[in-house]
């Protein structure tokens, strides 16, 4: 639908003053991220149309496809909606995403179409079937991007081995100890090597999906398409814009974090575990699985990373 023209066409002077208002603000957003985006100019050729395949699972979680899916739905070139979206997984049969959102794919990896975007949000372990598509996909793809930890799937690839990327801010650790031949980058809203991207947590891939726009169609086209979904966030100008995350969180008597994914913690009501005469509180049992089977390597992350 197009949004944006209804709100233009919607009363004359008002659309006069919007798209005056608009064009200014362009301007002032285009001088002031220049030197940020001739720092990361890496187009891409579009197409009539672009396929973007979105991979999922269950547990599938909703704003990691759903982010991006509504910016690839709301960029116009001209009177066309370029980017061609669809779905596909082990089967067609439904899947239930975070919250219970029960989706059916629109293809198996046996007949899905060839993609030029691919789209790995968080979800389930992923079976071989997946990971297998994935890297013999991303072959011919211009971007294969993974949304929080949906880059333990990529990851999973080995297509990010010698690589840096970034991941949901409580899975660093868990991240930095699996995937030890992928640099880990905190801090960051979302990092690219070549056809490959990853991004941040959740909010973080409707950015990254908007700097893919940037890529195929340039900064204008970008920030109309922000504009029309009225998303103000300006993150994917300035893929080092999650410094808040950059330092990890310090455990203290007062003041607890899990050590695996690095949340508060309420000492009266969570799961624990002794180590060295030291007690650590975790969010969930299965954290506290994950740091017994290998405590020494958690006690030290923080400093190794």
């Amino acid at each position: 639908m197009k949004t944006a023209s209804l709100l233009f066409k919607s009363r004359e002077f008002p659309g006069i003053v919007m798209k005056v208002g608009f064009i200014a603000s362009l301007a002032f957003l285009n001088t002031m991220s220049a030197s940020a985006a001739d720092a990361h100019d890496s187009s891409l050729r579009p197409s009539r149309s672009i396929p973007v395949a979105f991979v999922i699972s269950e547990g599938a979680v909703v704003i990691d496809f759903c982010g991006p899916w509504e910016v690839f739905r709301d960029v116009m070139t001209g009177n066309d909606h370029p980017f061609h979206l669809y779905t596909v997984s082990d089967k067609t049969a439904p899947i239930r995403a975070g919250g219970g959102m029960k989706i059916v794919p629109d293809y198996t990896f046996a007949n899905a179409p060839a993609p030029k975007v691919i789209v790995i949000p968080a979800q389930s372990e992923p079976s071989k079937a997946m990971l297998d598509w994935i890297r013999q996909s991303s072959q011919n793809a211009d971007v294969t991007m993974s949304v929080c930890t949906g880059a333990f799937v990529l990851a999973k690839t080995g297509l990010l081995d010698g690589k840096s990327a970034t991941t949901f801010h409580a899975a660093f650790n868990r991240f930095a100890m699996e995937f030890p031949k992928i640099q880990l980058k905190r801090g960051a809203r979302f990092v690219e090597n070549g056809n490959l991207a990853t991004a941040g947590g959740l909010s973080s891939g409707i950015d990254l999906a908007l700097r893919v726009v940037e890529r195929y169609y340039g900064r204008e086209v970008a920030t109309q398409t922000a504009y029309t979904m009225e998303y103000q966030g300006q993150g994917w100008m300035d893929p080092d814009s999650n410094q808040v995350y950059a330092v990890a969180p310090v455990s203290t008597a007062e003041h607890p974090v899990c050590p695996v994914c690095g949340m508060d913690v309420n000492p009266a009501t969570s799961p624990k575990s002794v180590f060295k005469g030291k007690t650590y509180y975790f969010c969930s049992e299965d954290d506290k699985k994950v740091f017994d089977s290998a405590p020494e390597k958690f006690v030290t992350s923080d400093k190794q990373l």
